[in-house]
């Protein structure tokens, strides 16, 4: 028990460590890549809504060709 005290407490330690050489993005960097990141999902979310929209009208017609 004892001895994953000791783990747990050196597994928080390196952790801290690492932490704090992190390079933190300032505002404007974190502005630019935040607007980045929503403009690609608008995006996507376009491109996939349109995929959607095509397949569902090329159903459609061949359900009507055929009568269904």
């Amino acid at each position: 028990m004892v001895q994953q005290i000791k783990n747990a407490k050196t597994f928080v330690d390196e952790c801290w460590d690492e932490l704090q050489k992190v390079t933190w993005p300032d505002y404007e960097q974190l502005r630019s890549v935040t607007l980045v990141v929503i403009a690609f999902s608008i995006a996507v979310s376009l491109v996939i809504w349109l995929m959607d929209v095509s397949v569902r009208t090329i159903f459609d017609f061949i359900l009507r060709i055929f009568g269904a």
